[in-house]
């Protein structure tokens, strides 16, 4: 099993290296143009700095501080990790949707729980097809929205540390549209996101990514019996 999820992942990312030359006008989709200290403990920041390109939301409150390298321990959050800091998914900082307690209602966190989800609104590549990205999720549920239709996010493989997915956003190409990243209200459970990017290629079926792992495991079995028999 651990040889099929290897090979799935591989030629997950096989499809996942051909993204878009041009991305439009979407800004800062690896979320590395952040403007920080490198500092190792955490506070609040300008969400100018921390996510330019991207608006973000606690509930339907949009609000201008996010916390760098600093979870909560149950108000609802928008932070981001890095430079220096454990727990990023890919490059110097990966961004942190934690759904929670409603910190505008009640300071002590005793409220209703609601949603994190940043945003931004662009013009779409002409020949995107797919979006990809890189994701933790542990526990709880996720929405990536376009244009204000949840999109179907297909897993495409993993390293142990986070999964790859993909959306099939062909209906959407050449339009002017909004991307909305959410947690989902529900438990503190943070949610860690990084690397979209748009791609010419469509989301492969699920046929034929088996038919790939399958391909690659019957290749690899065959090498390994023909070096035995060497």
């Amino acid at each position: 099993m651990k040889i099929i999820t290897s090979l799935f992942l591989g030629a997950s990312f096989i499809w996942a290296a051909f993204p878009v030359q041009a991305q439009g006008t979407f800004r800062n989709l690896d979320f590395e143009s952040a403007n920080l200290p490198p500092i190792q403990f955490g506070g609040p920041v300008s969400s100018l700095d921390a996510i330019p390109g991207w608006k973000a939301f606690l509930g339907t409150t949009q609000v201008t501080q996010v916390w760098q390298n600093d979870l909560t321990l149950g108000n609802a959050s928008i932070d981001i990790l890095g430079p220096y800091y454990g727990g990023r998914i890919e490059g110097q900082y990966t961004v942190v949707l934690q759904p929670g307690f409603d910190p505008f209602v009640d300071p002590f966190g005793i409220s209703e729980n609601v949603s994190a989800s940043i945003s931004q609104s662009a013009l779409m590549p002409a020949n995107a097809r797919s979006l990809q990205f890189k994701a933790i999720i542990i526990f709880g549920s996720i929405s990536v929205n376009m244009g204000g239709q949840d999109l179907f996010l297909m897993p495409l493989g993993t390293d142990g540390h986070y999964t790859l997915y993909g959306a099939d956003i062909s209906l959407f190409a050449g339009q002017f549209e909004t991307l909305t990243i959410t947690a989902l209200a529900g438990p503190n459970n943070p949610f860690g996101f990084d690397s979209f990017v748009f791609s010419p290629l469509a989301v492969p079926e699920p046929s034929t990514l088996s038919l790939l792992a399958l391909g690659g495991l019957l290749f690899g079995l065959r090498r390994r019996l023909g070096l035995s028999n060497g």
